[in-house]
């Protein structure tokens, strides 16, 4: 079912879920399957496995974003029901990528784009973006890539 496209294996798994009676996880992944649909209405076309992992990386970002401010705020029942939404969406993700292969496509995405200085970070962003899109945070990745062309 890992190659089946991201869409379809969402809905089987809300699907399995409901048959199970796992309300969490089908309440976590019928949140997954509006975001896609509301994003497929938005545009009005049938979003690819490419623009889906999109979607769940910045449902993921939210996710990371509110758990930090829930544990600022000590709500610790809100934290948990973000963490459980977020691990759900981390299944559907591509595998992370490792510090070092980071390194490498962005000594990569430099060599090609031949950046010199941090005014050509937009044109070894703009490379990188499609190859790592729901595999790394990109808020970290653009500072390393900013650190680097310093």
């Amino acid at each position: 079912m890992a190659d089946a496209p991201l869409k379809t294996r969402v809905l089987e798994d809300t699907k399995r879920s409901m048959k199970g009676r796992d309300k969490p996880r089908v309440a976590a992944l019928r949140l997954i399957a509006a975001a896609i649909k509301q994003r497929e209405v938005d545009e009005r076309c049938e979003l690819d496995d490419a623009q889906i992992v999109a979607v769940l990386d910045k449902m993921a970002k939210q996710r990371r974003e509110s758990i930090e401010q829930y544990a600022k705020a000590a709500r610790h029942d809100l934290v948990d029901q973000e963490t459980f939404e977020l691990n759900i969406i981390k299944d559907y993700l591509p595998e992370a990528l490792s510090d070092a292969e980071i390194a490498a496509l962005i000594n990569a995405a430099i060599a090609q784009t031949g950046a010199q200085s941090a005014r050509d970070m937009g044109k070894v962003m703009g490379l990188l973006k499609p190859q790592v899109q729901g595999r790394t945070d990109m808020a970290t990745l653009s500072s390393r890539v900013k650190s680097q062309l310093a």
